[in-house]
């Protein structure tokens, strides 16, 4: 533990030692370490040097520069840990009080009461002792918030970003996708990727919690289905193989909702499968607005062992699968309303027929529209594929 350090100025040569012998043992102990300064010059000139002073006990009255300048030139360091502590003669209770309303944390009266003096410090040293780990809070705060920022850009790094994504199939589809987590870092997930030169694969997912526990988990999943899926594997035996081996890094018994589909660019054709997750809407082109049935299969990384069920289901030309995660249907506005199912349908219908960008945007602004002034209470994901030929 570091000594606290004090300064104490005064003209008068004799102070010297009797603070230093009325507090020869806290000096011997490492307690306190005494600093020296005859006048206000020489204290400036020996904080300059000594930047970790934590009391000024100083007298008002000196030649050069008096305590009451010195004051000044202290409260222009804005330190708020450096406590100062005025003495002056009795009387003089004018300067007494101006140094107070100056912003000395206390002061003492000549001729000095050592007893007293020793509980004032003591009082300071604890008020300094909270602004410091204040200081320490205030600073660990920033350096989490520095992080989460940074952990924020490689987050939404990681996640597809350069649309269209296929320029080789722009003629064939258009896909469009994003995510806007609830805090600085989220837990859902986004991603497509070409198996060969006919399929597509397509994921979204959304894993449990809040925060940094969740983002982690989420690049763990996103890893294992992305290389799991580019192999070639059935969705459902994607799901199960990526089940297993988050069963066995699963910790605080996190899991993952997922929807993995793999699309055929040449026929339309979709197979997938849903592990726990919201059954996507199919937009199709003669306006009708459809939801893929609800899943039947458990979600990824609580129970091993599972098996899961696969299925599939036809897009025609013009016709657009829309994903998504439960931020958007469980969206709460101020007076806590749900958005809802048939909320999100009806603004579907009225985007069939819109590129695959308009259709997540229009879904994201008509979310704001409805949440208000409502803080975001969950993850927002959205992904779209359109089949144009």
């Amino acid at each position: 533990m570091k000594p606290i350090k004090i300064l104490s100025v005064d003209d008068e040569m004799d102070l010297e030692l009797l603070l230093t012998q009325y507090f020869r043992r806290k000096i011997r102990k490492g307690e306190y370490e005494f600093f020296f300064a005859h006048n206000g010059l020489e204290a400036l000139t020996l904080l300059l040097k000594e930047k970790d002073i934590d009391i000024i006990l100083s007298d008002i009255n000196m030649p050069e520069m008096d305590g009451l300048t010195l004051l000044t030139k202290v409260n222009e360091m804005q330190n708020p840990a450096l406590k100062c502590i005025m003495v002056s003669a009795y009387g003089d209770m004018g300067n007494i009080r101006s140094a107070m309303n100056n912003g000395a944390f206390d002061f003492a009266t000549k001729p000095i009461d050592l007893d007293d003096l020793s509980a004032t410090i003591e009082k300071a040293i604890a008020q300094i002792e909270y602004i410091k780990n204040a200081q320490a809070e205030h600073t660990q705060l920033e350096n989490i918030q520095n992080d989460l920022a940074v952990a924020s850009e490689i987050q939404q790094a990681i996640l597809p970003r350069i649309f269209p994504p296929f320029p080789e199939n722009e003629a064939q589809l258009d896909l469009s996708a994003k995510m806007t987590p609830a805090k600085d870092v989220g837990g859902d997930f986004y991603d497509f990727f070409h198996i060969d030169d006919d399929h597509i694969g397509l994921v979204i997912a959304d894993v449990s919690g809040k925060g940094v526990p969740a983002a982690i988990f989420m690049a763990v999943s996103r890893t294992l289905i992305r290389a799991i899926g580019i192999q070639g594997d059935t969705p459902e035996k994607c799901l199960e193989k990526a089940n297993e081996l988050l069963c066995n890094e699963s910790v605080e018994t996190m899991f993952v909702t997922v929807f993995y589909a793999i699309y055929n660019v040449k026929t339309g054709e979709l197979v997938y499968c849903n592990g726990g997750h919201n059954s996507p809407y199919i937009l199709r082109a003669n306006g009708q607005v459809e939801m893929l049935p609800i899943s039947k299969n458990c979600i990824l990384g609580a129970v091993d062992g599972l098996t899961y069920e696969g299925s599939h289901t036809q897009l025609g030309v013009g016709d657009t699968i829309v994903m998504y995660t439960d931020g958007v249907n469980e969206a709460f506005n101020e007076s806590y309303e749900e958005y809802g199912d048939q909320r999100q349908k009806d603004l579907l219908t009225s985007l069939n027929g819109k590129s695959c960008l308009d259709i997540v945007n229009g879904q994201l602004e008509s979310i704001a529209n409805f949440v208000g002034n409502a803080p975001q209470s969950d993850d927002i994901t959205l992904l779209a594929l359109k089949r144009k030929a």
